[in-house]
């Protein structure tokens, strides 16, 4: 809870909290050997710290870590978590200091109040640059110590039972963070049962009448089924026991919250959800939970594409279960979960379940987390922790972070076998980038179960998935629109950031060295000063990214480096030859398998240009050259002797013009695509069309046929066109 909530004192309601040897007795009850004079004095501390402040609410302000803490011994958390919960707020709010309570309770726990302190800090602010960054160091901090994050998310949940304290005007800002940020970080590490409350709480604030609305729903089904759930679970039950099976079985309904998502994310009415109820069979033996799911199949017909087995393949929080749907009394579809008492625990509490004793010590015990699941639940948070570092975009960073937390996986295998656990939608670049950066910056192409398969591919479950590779890293800037993990795209941004500006100083080098021998001058033995001082820079490559950049044209620099030279209103590109189908085709692409009487035809569905991975596709005595990236190369698939590899030449890459497509999303004002394609004529992009789309009150689309050189040319042009502030985004077009 923020400081600015501590309040001046005035006299409280009576309302219980946990009392002293409560708190102790909670703790004990399940690791006797804790130090009990440890979180007396911590108790007491708190208490004598927090003084006479008031929260919102009225109540006394140490009521509040008290009840932190209470939440956490429901986990079963170690005594240094628990004080850690008693102490959270003492540096923030009191006179308390670090290296005071490190003296009084040692510096595993000073690190611990640390840890959250800091996070108090970084509390998500209302603007959205300063909410990325914060969101970005809260990541960091909590990877370094998942009991900062428990700590956390108790603290969180508590101020969300005591929100309607609150004033109403922050009531929605915390309870949109709750649901964007806390609720999925708690899903991520497994603990269900905070995620659960803290999306119920936040949701009953966000939209009242919509949670009402659900949980009336739910009253009149279950006026409507009567005993039906009583009745199937007793069926279940008999069935197994029947077959020498012993196991516990209840019904359970999903939260309105989870109800309501699935409503607005299938956009389907209450009454088509099938699922709202899920029967959960609890069994003793992982070698139960399959005897178990033969035997209700063969009672009960299965629904095809509704199994999933998460026991051989657990998720990345450690959860497993085996999932099934059945066709029960009356042609009514039951859902079913069969799991162990362990597996269980560990859906509900996620990393908190492996708290307990190991050598005689209690902590979290890493090495039975591991071992259940096939992997460290604590490297779930490093894929997020990885786009963390990453940086880039504000506000790419917040959606590929939530990406990441948000989505259902697929499953997929590498050759050698290894599992590669990614969102579904994902598609073979995800993979390529989970498996290492290096393969997916080098990546060329994908085989998916020993068949070529586009790179826009989606992947399925079970799908066996081997990544071409190529000598060297070529990201293209287009590979973020056939990737869908926030890794992934992380990745593609910081290689982009990484090579733009060389690509940018060469492409700026290039236009200013084909200007000059327009003009019969060369940059050999210049002096640079006049154009230092005129664009205030300190070195050729500086003017030459400036150019490339499209903030200068190759015309200024001229003019700054030859004073008193007569130059032409513009610069043309005659000396360039346009790119041509046909039998002149073959100066500008090569392969092996080409053929001398095939004839050459650039594929109009994608409009590739020299600096473009291309293939071509064989039919007949053609070939027709393709960018990687096509979406109509799907319609080859499995046809391996149509697909040749193709390169670009030395002639297409540095002495053609090529035809692209860009399409502007601008503000409908005047003056706005004049500026554009001003911008555009700067760059030295030659306007051949424009046709305006989707005109609109406010805004509308251009999409401009723009004669360039190469792809990095048209990734400058688009680069200029985005210095417009009325201009809201640019892509280029493939269809």
């Amino acid at each position: 809870m923020s400081s600015e909530e501590v309040q001046a004192a005035k006299p409280a309601p009576k309302r219980r909290f946990l009392r002293q040897m409560e708190l102790i007795d909670r703790v004990a009850a399940y690791d006797p050997t804790v130090d009990e004079a440890m979180l007396n004095r911590a108790y007491v501390y708190a208490m004598r710290m927090h003084g006479a402040q008031l929260r919102a609410s009225g109540d006394p302000y140490f009521a509040h870590p008290i009840e932190v803490a209470g939440i956490l011994t429901d986990y079963r958390l170690d005594a240094a978590a628990i004080a850690t919960a008693l102490l959270h707020d003492t540096i923030e709010d009191t006179p308390a200091t670090r290296e005071e309570i490190a003296s009084m309770f040692g510096e595993e726990i000073a690190q611990l109040v640390e840890g959250v302190t800091k996070l108090t800090r970084l509390e998500l602010q209302s603007e959205y640059t300063k909410q990325s960054e914060n969101l970005r160091k809260f990541i960091l901090a909590i990877s370094k110590d998942v009991r900062v994050l428990l700590v956390k998310l108790a603290d969180r949940l508590h101020n969300m039972r005591t929100l309607q304290y609150v004033p109403e005007h922050k009531r929605e800002r915390i309870s949109r963070e709750t649901l964007e940020v806390y609720a999925p970080l708690a899903r991520q590490i497994g603990c269900n049962r905070f995620a659960t409350e803290l999306e119920e709480l936040a949701f009953s604030f966000i939209n009242a009448d919509g949670r009402d609305a659900i949980i009336q729903r739910l009253e009149d089904l279950r006026e409507e089924k009567g005993t039906a759930v009583a009745d199937i679970a007793e069926d279940i039950r008999d069935t197994l026991h029947a077959a020498g099976i012993e196991a516990r079985v209840t019904g359970r309904e999903k939260s309105p919250y989870s109800i309501w998502r699935k409503l607005q994310r299938k956009s389907i009415g209450f009454s088509q959800l099938s699922d709202i109820i899920a029967f959960r069979v609890i069994v003793t033996t992982e070698d139960e939970c399959y005897r178990a799911l033969g035997v209700l199949h063969r009672e009960w017909p299965c629904v095809q594409e509704r199994f999933k087995d998460f026991i051989s393949t657990p998720k990345s929080n450690n959860y497993q279960s085996l999932h099934t749907t059945v066709v029960g009394h009356k042609g009514s579809r039951i859902e079913m979960q069969i799991r162990t008492d362990v597996m269980d625990r560990v859906a509900e509490e996620g990393l908190a379940a492996h708290w307990g004793y190991k050598n005689s010590s209690y902590g979290f015990d890493e090495e039975a987390a591991t071992l259940m699941a096939g992997r460290n639940p604590i490297a779930n948070l490093r894929a997020i922790v990885q786009i963390a570092e990453n940086g880039g975009d504000s506000e790419e960073w917040v959606e590929h972070a939530k990406l990441e937390m948000f989505l259902d996986q697929v499953f997929c295998f590498s050759p050698k076998g290894r599992l590669i656990s990614l969102p579904r939608g994902a598609m073979p670049l995800d993979f390529a980038y989970a498996v290492h950066t290096e393969v997916g910056d080098t990546a060329i192409g994908a085989i998916i179960n020993g068949e070529h398969k586009p790179l826009r591919t989606e992947l399925q479950n079970g799908d066996q998935v081997e990544i071409i590779t190529g000598v060297e890293a070529r990201v293209n800037p287009d590979w973020q629109s056939l990737t869908f993990t926030g890794k992934a795209r992380a990745a593609i941004r910081r290689h982009i950031r990484q090579t733009q500006k060389d690509d940018f100083i060469k492409l700026g080098r290039s236009a200013i060295e084909r200007a000059a021998a327009q003009v019969d001058k060369t940059l050999i033995d210049i002096s640079w000063r006049a154009a230092f001082e005129r664009f205030q820079v300190q070195s050729e490559d500086e003017v030459f990214e400036l150019c490339g950049r499209g903030k200068i044209t190759p015309l200024k620099v001229l003019e700054a480096i030859y004073p008193g030279l007569k130059l032409p209103a513009t610069l043309t590109t005659d000396s360039f030859s346009r790119i041509r189908d046909g039998d002149d085709a073959a100066a500008y692409v090569r392969g092996q398998a080409l053929k001398a009487n095939q004839k050459i035809w650039f594929s109009r569905c994608c409009s590739p240009v020299p600096g473009d991975r291309i293939v071509g596709i064989v039919s007949e005595n053609q070939v027709h050259v393709h960018s990687i990236e096509c979406e109509r190369l799907e319609a080859w698939e499995g046809q391996k002797d149509a697909w040749i590899d193709l390169q670009w030449t030395l002639n297409a890459e540095k002495n053609t013009i090529s035809a692209a497509r860009i399409r502007a999303n601008m503000r409908n004002k005047p003056g706005v695509l004049g500026q554009v394609c001003t911008l555009i004529g700067e760059a030295r992009g030659n306007i051949v069309n424009i046709h305006l789309t989707n005109q609109q009150v406010d805004f509308l689309d251009a999409e401009f046929e723009v004669e360039v050189m190469d792809a990095r040319h048209l990734t400058n042009i688009n680069a200029a066109i985005r210095t417009n502030p009325s201009v809201e985004g640019v892509e280029r077009i493939r269809g």
